[in-house]
């Protein structure tokens, strides 16, 4: 990511940017934009120091597995984001 957040999240919650919904299947059939699914893939963009007894296990830049219904869209600076605990977070690609 080119440029900085001014946004720090607090405790385990961590900033993602959702990767793009897929246009094609494997077979090269186009995906209408009703009939695509959310991601459930990104990007770390930003983290908390995580809790005193349980220190963060993901950093920033890290792409990330996270549940199809999984933390609160956010938009900041104009990017649409997830914010979401660390236990949201199924897999570190």
């Amino acid at each position: 990511m080119a440029k900085k957040l001014n946004v720090t999240p607090l405790h385990d919650r961590v900033l993602v940017k959702p990767a793009a919904a897929e246009e094609k299947t494997a077979g090269g059939i186009i995906i209408p934009d009703t009939a695509k699914e959310k991601p459930q893939r990104g990007e770390i963009v930003a983290a908390g120091k995580g809790k005193i007894e349980e220190p963060m296990t993901v950093k920033v830049g890290d792409i990330v597995l996270y549940g199809k219904y999984a933390g609160t869209e956010v938009q900041i600076e104009g990017q649409d984001l997830l914010i979401m605990r660390e236990s949201d977070l199924l897999a570190i690609l």
